[in-house]
């Protein structure tokens, strides 16, 4: 293992070249990068950043300091995380139908629906729907029941657990379940009983700007608020809910996000241990279910397609991560003990720049093939 100068420096050197291309080629405006390697010898970490935090309506710099919205990435490290409490705490069970999870009746084509098949995307549920456009009519403190409505009123695309598509619609009533079952709010039950415990409580938040940070990665410039996004979540349907919902919200810098990836591998390691959860349960989290044919869910956390991964070629197949919509996601490989966040503004000022694709694999690559 390379000492922690020569670590740092030759992985800058690997992918530095990389970085100033794509910001050149405008696959993004800036980025933060995380990587961290835990061999046996100590943790050695390394985080950068590169380029632009917004460049309208005034350039800014990107700094490490600087707060991303997470985007999807809420997924895994917020909602699923809070799952797993409650999974822990004997609260609810993967296997429990959603009728009792929600504590109400349920449509007889919705009653095979586990948290199980919500956390792997089997569920039979639409990807996505744009029910902002509705709520936005509604009263605030009735969104969130007019939400559930309209979620359990979609019709399924085909049987619970019949096939595999990544749902929107299904980790917002994730997020829905742990407030029905822990009695608090999503944000709430996240800061207290995931984040806090870490140190992480004021690092991982919801609706930055309430909490007082100012220090953001800019995303759209959103035609129908009028105004470039900064500290104010992208997703629409999150937005209608006032910034905290199961599919997304959550915000963070690049350490922090480093460092709670890299404290999951500990626990998925052995090597430490979180207050709420154990773990025996995040392994059974992270290992690919194969409910449906050539799915590549765990629950909460993807694995690395055979071909085509946005992981690239090399990382290990048990490996598990996320993307975010807003250019965000993380890897965890626990072959090489090696984490990988990148985080950056691919959509900013708009969401129609799709570079980052054919950046991602080959960025991951890179740090693989430095190692």
């Amino acid at each position: 293992m390379k000492e922690d100068g020569s670590f740092a420096a030759e992985l800058f050197q690997t992918v530095d070249p990389l970085i100033r291309e794509a910001i050149s080629r405008r696959v993004f405006p800036g980025v933060a990068v995380g990587v961290a390697v835990n061999r046996g010898f100590g943790q050695k970490t390394f985080t950068a950043v590169w380029g632009q935090a917004a460049l309208v309506p005034r350039p800014k710099k990107m700094r490490r300091q600087t707060l991303f919205d997470l985007a999807s990435l809420t997924k895994p490290l917020a909602t699923t995380l809070a799952l797993l409490c409650l999974v822990q705490a004997g609260k609810i069970g993967l296997d429990e139908p959603l009728a009792s999870l929600l504590q109400r009746d349920i449509a007889p084509d919705k009653k095979d629906i586990t948290l199980r098949r919500l956390l792997n995307h089997c569920s039979g549920l639409a990807a996505h729907h744009p029910f902002y456009q509705q709520l936005i009519h509604v009263t605030e403190s009735e969104r969130k029941n007019t939400l559930l409505d309209l979620i359990l009123r979609e019709p399924l695309g085909w049987p619970p657990g019949s096939r595999a598509l990544y749902s929107d619609l299904g980790f917002m009533l994730l997020g829905m379940i742990v407030e029905v079952q822990s009695g608090l709010p999503l944000d709430i039950f996240v800061r207290e009983k995931v984040l806090a415990p870490l140190g992480l409580a004021d690092r991982l938040v919801f609706n930055p700007r309430q909490k007082g940070k100012s220090d953001f990665a800019a995303t759209e410039n959103c035609p129908w608020r009028g105004k470039v996004l900064a500290g104010e979540v992208s997703d629409d349907n999150t937005w209608a809910l006032g910034g905290v919902a199961g599919q997304a919200g959550l915000f963070g810098d690049i350490d922090s996000v480093l460092f709670l990836s890299s404290f999951l591998l500990e626990i998925w390691q052995d090597r430490a241990a979180h207050p709420y959860f154990s773990g025996t349960l995040l392994k059974e989290f992270f290992r690919r279910q194969d409910l449906v044919a050539e799915s590549s869910w765990a629950l909460g956390f993807d694995t690395p397609s055979p071909i085509g991964s946005s992981a690239g070629s090399r990382i290990s197949p048990e490996s598990v991560g996320h993307l975010g919509f807003t250019g965000t996601s993380l890897w965890i490989d626990p072959q090489r003990q090696l984490v990988m966040v990148l985080l950056t503004n691919r959509v900013h000022p708009s969401r129609e720049n799709n570079l980052i694709r054919e950046f991602r694999p080959l960025f991951h690559d890179r740090v693989i093939s430095s190692l």
